[in-house]
């Protein structure tokens, strides 16, 4: 059963397409990387998926509901961890997590905070405002925030960005840990080709608001005749130049 159903999605600004007749299914404990340059429509179609963007044309479906109905039904089962959004930064990283653990209404929340710190190595900064935060720290803290509410739909763009190689690969494990044991449905967006070979089940490649090329990162890796994903991406970056 799809956890995420996106059909034929376009949105435009004016006269510009950034989203163009996207389809994609996305079924619990699958991990999809999406993939593309900057202003390729990644975010455009993430900001659809949590209904801060209202599509042009096309249908958005999560856990069988459509979102422009039931936003805020689906959200309490959602989360999302973006490098590019900051939490309030005059205050401090235990107060912030345990706010929105109130916020989603979860069970113990000073308890589950406590867990997601331990788990993420970032207990000794519970008490230091989030504005002090390194660039790693911050990523780390965002993605605790992510996983309070265990949800069953997650939307991970960048996670590991800012992240030094040992914290990087200890977050792909740990999503990897969490595919195996709760399953959520994970749309995994990255510039990191690491990342998206070691946890994606499938990768998409969105170029110019379309998907350009779909499967397994063998399979993707095949069609293009290369030996890995940097390479397939540089080739897919510059296909409106140099056609494949």
């Amino acid at each position: 059963m799809s956890i995420l159903s996106i059909k034929h999605i376009a949105k435009s600004f004016g006269t510009f397409r950034a989203v163009d007749d996207i389809s994609i299914e996305v079924a619990a404990g699958e991990t999809v990387g999406l993939l593309g340059v900057n202003g390729a429509g990644k975010t455009t179609l993430m900001n659809m998926i949590l209904g801060l963007i209202t599509p042009t044309s096309g249908s958005i479906n999560v856990f069988g509901k459509d979102i422009a109905k039931h936003r805020l039904e689906i959200l309490r089962r959602t989360n999302f961890c973006t490098t590019y959004a900051a939490l309030p930064g005059n205050v401090p990283v235990f107060s912030n997590l345990l706010i929105f653990a109130k916020l989603y209404q979860i069970d113990q929340p000073k308890k589950k905070v406590y867990e997601l710190l331990e788990l993420l190595e970032i207990t000794s900064l519970k008490d230091k405002l989030t504005g002090t935060l390194s660039a790693g720290e911050s990523t780390r803290v965002n993605l605790a925030k992510a996983l309070l509410n265990d949800p069953e739909l997650l939307l991970l763009d960048e996670p590991t960005a800012s992240l030094d190689p040992d914290i990087a690969d200890k977050v792909r494990k740990l999503i990897i840990h969490l595919q195996k044991t709760r399953k959520p449905a994970v749309l995994y967006t990255s510039h990191n080709m690491r990342d998206i070979e070691e946890v994606c089940d499938r990768v998409l490649f969105i170029h110019q608001g379309k998907i350009h090329a779909a499967g397994t990162t063998a399979e993707i890796k095949e069609r293009f005749s290369e030996e890995n994903l940097d390479d397939v991406f540089i080739k897919i970056a510059r296909s409106d130049k140099q056609p494949i």
